[in-house]
């Protein structure tokens, strides 16, 4: 896919986290571990949302930018499936965001 221009491409693995690829190479970003999946419905989308509000926010896409925009997305897509639908995110601040992304970046080392 590369090959046919986009520098980045991320590929959403569902449970199983997410792919960054680009000319820097392959980057893994896990799922955020939650405690009981209530519903996944709309997992992706939410991912999708938290991924480009940090895009949409940034500078300049750097490939630490996508990194940070792909952590943010994986927070937005936890806490989306530990309810049912909005529920959660209708729920949470920014704070709760920012907060679980710190931890979640100290645990990966993102």
């Amino acid at each position: 896919m590369l090959t046919l221009g986009p520098r980045y491409v991320i590929i959403k693995k569902g449970e199983h986290g997410s792919l960054l690829f680009s000319r820097h190479g392959l980057v893994l970003v896990p799922a955020y571990p939650v405690d009981r999946v209530q519903d996944p419905t709309g997992a992706g989308d939410a991912f999708a949302g938290g991924l480009m509000g940090v895009l949409a926010n940034a500078r300049r896409i750097t490939p630490g930018t996508v990194r940070r925009a792909m952590v943010y997305g994986t927070m937005t897509a936890a806490f989306t499936v530990e309810a049912f639908s909005l529920e959660k995110l209708q729920a949470i601040r920014r704070a709760d965001i920012e907060t679980r992304a710190r931890q979640f970046q100290r645990m990966i080392r993102c």
